[in-house]
């Protein structure tokens, strides 16, 4: 097995595993994959979240702000290589990622009139959404952590190898 499909294979697998075992809303490692996957192994790999995501989305069941759920992984897996220089830097991007997902998403709910096309809806959309976005940023810090365990093993196990 080529290391593109071994990566791809992989990516795909932590997605699926994270969205498909139970855990709180918004609780899994999309965000931080949407992140470190685009940084560390190219923005070729940004296509293999998008695959996934439309995997596991097509089985939970579409809704109709996945346009923006799936843009907001795109912006997120761009902007990641400007974010990869240092450990502090990537925990940072990986949770603007998160800000990220947050604004669009939630633009996207209330854009489609869920709470109304107002000011007051624009509020209410992205006040109840607070909740959620508690889960997502302690879900990207801890699944950022794992990785760039995963991370650093990598590195050092090839300067000693």
């Amino acid at each position: 097995m080529n290391i593109s499909f071994k990566i791809s294979f992989l990516t795909i697998l932590l997605l699926a595993l994270s969205r498909f075992i139970p855990h709180p809303p918004n609780f899994t490692s999309l965000l931080a994959l949407s992140f470190y996957v685009p940084a560390i192994f190219g923005i070729k790999y940004l296509f293999v979240l998008l695959i996934g995501f439309i995997f596991t989305d097509m089985i939970i069941g579409l809704h109709n702000t996945v346009i923006f759920t799936w843009g907001s992984v795109i912006i997120i897996g761009i902007f990641s290589r400007f974010f990869f220089q240092t450990f502090g830097r990537r925990i940072i991007g990986s949770l603007v990622g998160a800000l990220i997902f947050f604004i669009v998403t939630n633009f996207g709910v209330w854009s489609l009139g869920n709470y109304g096309i107002s000011f007051e809806g624009f509020i209410l959309c992205y006040t109840l959404a607070l909740p959620f976005f508690a889960y997502s940023i302690i879900s990207t810090l801890i699944f950022s952590i794992i990785f760039e365990l995963f991370y650093k093993a990598k590195n050092s196990f090839i300067k000693f190898a």
